[in-house]
């Protein structure tokens, strides 16, 4: 059995798509941000981090998106969610790598500006910033990384599931998906996905 912990429409959307996807057995725990929740003992003993998602294993918590949907996809292997090759498989794991360590971490800008300064003028500077932040990083998958139909080319793996977080960040930090068809394009296949619509509607999305 496995655990995921998360909150609704954070970035733990996309390791909770993918555990759907496998047909994985599994339950989910929700951890509030907005209440706190993140820093409630219980939790604490889960991810001293703070954050979500983290996924409570048979043998141990996994944190951090890029090695929850490794592991996901390697427990898995029915579901084919890992490229076949060493080098593609290199490549799945730098596009989880720019999503979490560039994308994701040019959109907390917008909320959570009080991780990195603590003048609130210099806070604000960070917010004002996080569009065009955004859209680079926008552009760079849609030139760049997505290969189409899916993440990776012709078949559905592991970083199509974090690709969905990508439109939500674009809308919510004011950035038009109209100007990245190809993002647009996977977004779309992604909602006519059983697995994506489910999880969406636990998510409140």
């Amino acid at each position: 059995m496995l655990t995921l912990y998360y909150s609704k429409a954070s970035s733990a959307l996309a390791p909770h798509i993918l555990l759907q996807e496998v047909g994985a057995t599994y339950a989910v725990h929700e951890v509030p941000i907005d209440k706190g929740a993140q820093h409630d003992t219980a939790f604490l003993k889960v991810n001293p981090k703070a954050r979500v998602p983290a996924l409570m294993t048979p043998e141990g918590v996994i944190t951090e998106n890029p090695a929850i949907l490794g592991y996901i996809a390697a427990t898995h292997p029915h579901a084919n969610m890992l490229p076949d090759t060493p080098f593609e498989r290199a490549r799945a794991d730098e596009l989880n790598a720019y999503l979490c360590a560039t994308m994701h971490v040019a959109y907390a800008h917008l909320l959570r500006g009080a991780r990195w300064v603590d003048d609130e003028a210099a806070q604000n500077a960070m917010k004002n910033k996080v569009a065009s932040n955004i859209a680079d990083c926008a552009t760079m998958i849609e030139t760049h990384y997505l290969k189409g139909p899916w993440a990776l080319g012709e078949h559905y793996t592991m970083c199509d599931a974090y690709l969905m977080m990508v439109p939500l960040w674009m809308k919510k930090a004011g950035v038009d998906l109209v100007n990245y068809p190809r993002i647009a394009t996977h977004h779309r296949a992604m909602l006519d996905r059983p697995a994506t619509l489910s999880v969406m509607a636990v998510h409140g999305l």
